[in-house]
């Protein structure tokens, strides 16, 4: 796990050296470890590593492989390298290391662009073929690593994170108005290739790029989930074995790659409690992390999942670190946590990983997570409302998913950004592809490969990652998704959702985390519009640079400022629409505004 960049040149001139290291630079929090950098003609690379698997100095990146004349940077882990090395070993490559970078250049060179359908893991690279100066650029299935792109006719960049291709300059910081309109309607996803940015671009999930010299691009997708019956029927048992032996391996062979301690994300929820149940045998002295924070006052909701994460501790005898957030100290770092934040990202949760991963990141550099489980395995209220509503695939998805409607849309955003319903069109192409049998089968599907990636997945590595921490998420391995989206829809939402992995943790954690309801990382004080968190927003949004940057609508604003906790003044799923709008333009101050656009 690591922070990586690059450039290459089309024009001729050598790479901007000074911009690879400020990029680097910007990377540092990632890779606290090790760094380093490599020019070859027009090509340069600069790496920042978080040292997890081959601890030594043989497996410094940027990797050299002079024998085959490649170099590699890597960010990610490639959990079946051993079978990998085993495998290439056969065809009579020797291994200068004992990790899982050089298992990707070996693997390059024996299958070419192909490589990638071999491993199974978590990964963004670039690999330099000195051969032919080509550029290759791969990144995983679900997109957990980052690959953000700014290219212009002279040159191509790369880099783990959108902060440090600021930090390169020379970067387009026009805001995209097809880009606002996704954020505004997705809970602040911007499906790739597009960012807010029209000068940033990421590279899809499950997608590779290849670059010439000459600035030839070919760019192809190497996987996609299908989402179809099988030709014979299973019964329940049969897919609930399936999924316990893919879940097992998931967990048990892959996610615990590592030379060093591997720990878990303890929320209290049955995700989380499952990876620990089923890590217990295999991992003495398990260690689990949980957080919670300050209630608000008598009668407010609960801000901690002590109570069950409690008991599956005692349960385990893990060694359990518990963290409890006073809201003084929430709102005291927000402003860390925003400026950490790659993209923005408005959900709360965001806030608490970056305050757990600081803690955590002093104790292990690896933990697991129990992301994804909800999107692949039907948890979400609104999968039972989607499936009994009425309409079209678009209309039934967006009426229980959408932020805000396109009228509501054109009566927030200033004109100059306004465009026609463009994330309607993107949702209804996604949900009309081929190979999904049922219309919960295409929901799923697009969570699965689109809207999870730039949310709860990027928020997984964006703010832990700031800490040096690694979070793996086993829910999302490949085939373990696959698996579950064969499923009927009936038997995922058997029992109020998720009944494959209810089933599972009978008998293996206590019943009373099985069946509690379902909760939602609560941080009250940013929960409730009020008291100083409506101060900071009132004041975002007040700001000279706000009123001069003109992105909304100012009646817009002034109707949400009067009346912030109005029902109709918070999102469906993601809580207050007047945050959605700070939170946005705090991002552009803290990242655009302060940017010194240095010259290529």
């Amino acid at each position: 796990m690591c922070g990586i960049c690059g450039e290459l040149r089309f024009d001729g001139a050598a790479p901007d050296l000074a911009a690879i290291a400020r990029m680097s630079e910007q990377l540092a929090r990632r890779g606290p470890d090790d760094a380093g950098t490599y020019q070859d003609g027009p090509l340069a690379f600069g790496h920042r590593r978080l040292s997890i698997i081959d601890l030594s100095a043989a497996a410094h990146q940027p990797m050299v492989d002079t024998a085959l004349q490649l170099a590699l940077v890597f960010n990610g882990t490639i959990y079946n390298y051993r079978e990998l090395q085993d495998e290439l070993r056969a065809l009579g490559y020797t291994f200068f290391s004992d990790g899982d970078s050089e298992v990707i250049l070996k693997a390059y060179h024996a299958w070419g662009e192909a490589c990638v359908q071999r491993f199974i893991g978590m990964f963004a690279f670039a690999i330099w073929d000195q051969r032919t100066s080509q550029l290759f650029l791969a990144r995983d299935r679900f997109g957990v690593k980052p690959l953000f792109l700014n290219q212009t006719d002279q040159r191509l960049r790369f880099a783990s994170s959108l902060p440090a291709l600021l930090a390169g300059g020379g970067v387009d910081t026009t805001l995209d108005a097809v880009a606002l309109h996704h954020h505004f309607t997705l809970h602040t996803v911007v499906p790739a290739p597009r960012t807010v940015l029209k000068g940033v671009r990421k590279l899809p999930p499950a997608s590779t790029m290849l670059l010439g010299p000459s600035g030839s691009i070919s760019q192809r997708v190497y996987w996609t989930l299908d989402a179809t019956r099988p030709d014979q029927p299973w019964s329940e048992d049969d897919w609930l074995a399936a999924t316990r032996t893919a879940l097992g391996r998931a967990v048990e062979r892959r996610r615990l790659a590592a030379d060093v301690p591997v720990g878990v994300l303890l929320s209290g929820g049955l995700d989380s409690s499952l990876l620990v149940g089923l890590l217990a045998e295999q991992v003495a002295d398990l260690r689990t992390f949980s957080i919670g924070f300050e209630d608000v006052g008598e009668g407010s909701e609960k801000a901690d999942e002590f109570e069950f994460s409690d008991q599956i501790a005692q349960h385990f005898h893990t060694r359990h670190q518990q963290y409890s957030i006073p809201n003084e100290e929430v709102m005291r770092r927000l402003p860390e946590a925003v400026a950490a934040m790659t993209e923005p990202m408005v959900s709360h949760d965001v806030i608490a990983f970056n305050l757990l991963s600081e803690r955590v990141s002093q104790d292990v550099k690896v933990v697991l997570s129990g992301q994804g489980a909800d999107e692949v395995f039907g948890g979400y209220f609104w999968y039972p409302k989607m499936q009994a509503a009425q309409g079209s695939a678009l209309e039934r998805f967006s009426q229980h998913y959408f932020d805000r409607d396109h009228g509501e849309y054109l009566q927030m955003i200033s004109p100059a950004f306004q465009v026609g319903d463009v994330t309607s069109q993107l949702i209804a192409g996604e949900l009309g592809k081929p190979n999904a049998d049922t219309f919960l089968d295409q929901v799923w599907r697009l969570d699965a490969t689109t809207l999870i990636v730039d949310d709860p997945v990027k928020r997984v590595d964006n703010m832990p990652m700031a800490w040096g921490l690694e979070v793996r998420v086993p829910f999302l391995d490949h085939e373990l998704v696959e698996l579950a989206a064969h499923m009927p829809p009936e038997l995922k939402l058997k029992e109020g959702g998720k009944f494959p992995l209810k089933a599972l943790a009978r008998g293996l954690i206590p019943d009373a985390v099985i069946d509690r309801p379902k909760g939602y990382f609560p941080v009250p004080a940013l929960k409730y519009v009020r008291g100083p968190f409506l101060e900071l927003m009132r004041g975002i949004l007040m700001s000279p640079a706000c009123l001069k940057r003109g992105l909304y609508q100012r009646a817009y604003v002034d109707k949400l400022l009067a009346d912030p906790e109005a029902p109709e003044n918070f999102t469906r799923i993601n809580g207050s629409k007047l945050w959605h709008l700070a939170l946005l333009e705090w991002w552009l101050q803290l990242h655009v505004d302060t940017v010194d656009l240095k010259a290529d």
